[in-house]
């Protein structure tokens, strides 16, 4: 499946393809465009937009990072990408606590 999102992806953006090859899409492939561009892009491509938080459309994203959000959405698990995501968010987001 195609991934899109905005171009310049920082610390949660990085680390969100890797979550998704390695536990939700094994043949993922990422598209970066700009801003502007992501939703467009998005259905001309058939890709599935990540990244562009008023369009995940939940609660969960108001207090954490995507990275949270795709753990939580396809239901991992792993005691480590827990900690890992503590991790992330807090150098995304600089937020250290719990999800």
């Amino acid at each position: 499946m195609k991934w899109i999102t905005r171009e310049r992806p920082k610390i949660d953006r990085i680390a969100c393809p890797w979550l998704i090859k390695r536990f939700v899409d094994k043949d993922a492939e990422f598209i970066y465009v700009p801003f502007d561009q992501v939703i467009t892009k998005s259905k001309e491509l058939n890709a599935i937009v990540h990244s562009i938080f008023p369009m995940l459309n939940t609660p969960t994203m108001a207090i954490a990072a995507l990275f949270d959000f795709i753990i939580e959405k396809h239901k991992l698990n792993d005691p480590a990408l827990q900690t890992l995501a503590v991790i992330v968010r807090g150098a995304d987001t600089d937020r250290h606590g719990p999800g």
